[in-house]
């Protein structure tokens, strides 16, 4: 393990009603502590989970946009507004890594087209050799897992199923678990996926309370919603429809 904890800097807060901290889950929180190789945030859209993920990886260093250490491109709207009120605790402390956020992976794709007309030695080094922008979105998802992330490091991934299809996400649960079973690598993952989220003995924190707390798969949203969808799908449309006959 790297990352061991998270800790909100109350003394710091001026204004809990501004935004982030007016998101309870954020304002709430104390301490997040981390001893698993895998980690999930879940919750609905808006519960802090991706802010608190982007505001872990401005303390890493990484690009708040998307990227790592030494990645620098200009994109609107990409400060993190809780990196300043957050410390991280590690053992040992890691420097490697990569923090993918899916909304802005366009704009990531474009920075190393255009490092690749500066240098033509770059040559898509860690990338699969060819530009980003010249395969699918679900190709150049997987593209990125496996050639840029390997060795020891902290890799942060904000919906990384977006782009990846049922099978695609079976493949990157796969990758995950040889990094992270060989003690190479630490994720943390924000994610609406109950495929990521059956990954074996990861830690699962919801953000849907007005406090963090760690929750079992069958007992996400995620979990029940699908089974019963797919168990019951005929009754649970009948039921979606009832108020619009």
């Amino acid at each position: 393990m790297f990352l061991r904890s998270v800790t909100l800097l109350k003394e710091k807060i001026t204004n809990d009603k501004a935004y982030p901290f007016s998101i309870s889950a954020i304002r709430e929180m104390d301490t997040l502590d981390f001893a698993n190789g895998v980690t999930f945030f879940v919750g609905e859209n808006g519960s802090g989970k991706s802010t608190l993920l982007e505001a872990i990886a401005y303390q890493c260093g990484f690009h708040t946009a998307g990227g790592g250490k030494n990645n620098y491109y200009e994109v609107d709207s990409s400060q993190a507004a809780l990196g300043e009120y957050i410390r991280l605790s590690w053992l040992p402390k890691v420097t490697q890594g990569f923090f993918l956020r899916a909304e802005s992976f366009y704009h990531f794709a474009s920075y190393l087209d255009q490092l690749a007309k500066e240098d033509p030695s770059f040559n898509y080094r860690g990338y699969g050799g060819r530009s980003l922008h010249e395969q699918s979105h679900g190709e150049s998802f997987l593209s990125l897992f496996l050639n840029r992330f390997s060795g020891r490091g902290i890799y942060l991934l904000d919906e990384p199923e977006a782009a990846l299809s049922p099978a695609r996400q079976l493949v990157f649960l796969r990758l995950m678990h040889q990094l992270a079973s060989g003690g190479k690598a630490q994720f943390i993952v924000a994610t609406h996926s109950p495929i990521l989220l059956g990954y074996p003995g990861a830690k699962i924190f919801s953000f849907d309370s007005d406090i963090i707390e760690s929750v079992r798969y069958e007992d996400t949203e995620h979990y029940q919603i699908t089974k019963g969808f797919l168990n019951r799908t005929e009754k649970f449309l009948v039921d979606l429809f009832r108020d619009d006959e």
